[in-house]
């Protein structure tokens, strides 16, 4: 651990070579953002509540399911939704943000959960599994989307 490094939050800053039209289709469309993030019942409309389905982790009490509604939506520059257990709904509550910048021919995705728990060890916990699930799975998974994407 880096000594700036916040542990309430989790930032990703990725380029895809691919346009911001592109990537923002693969972030709001609910049958893509199932294959590289999770099945879902997304719709790309303020106020809207919707659900993610993942595997429950136990270490963490995370129940499988995750409860949004999205926040504010720019497209093609920005998307902020919630982000908590369905089941627990005293536990974690988060925000996760996906800014769009379009750099030369690509897109630069800045990612950001916010919103953890400085003082609660599972809330750190999740966090260290999220971080390393957000640079090494999800990202990694919608490049490869991209990349077949038409």
């Amino acid at each position: 651990m880096t000594k700036h490094e916040d542990l309430s939050r989790i930032e990703v800053d990725q380029y895809f070579q691919h346009p911001s039209s592109k990537v923002w289709r693969a972030l709001t469309t609910p049958e893509l953002m199932a294959q590289w993030l999770m099945p879902n019942d997304f719709e790309p409309i303020v106020g809207h509540r919707f659900t993610f389905w993942a595997r429950p982790v136990a270490k963490t009490g995370f129940s499988g399911q995750i409860s949004c509604q999205v926040l504010d939506l720019r497209p093609q520059k920005m998307l902020r939704i919630s982000w908590a257990d369905a089941d627990n709904t005293d536990g974690m509550a988060t925000t996760v943000t996906w800014m769009l910048q379009p750099e030369g021919k690509g897109t630069r995705l800045f990612l950001e959960h916010a919103g953890f728990d400085l003082d609660d060890p599972t809330q750190q916990l999740a966090r260290k599994f999220m971080n390393g699930g957000w640079r090494s799975h999800v990202l990694r998974r919608l490049s490869e989307l991209l990349q077949h994407l038409r």
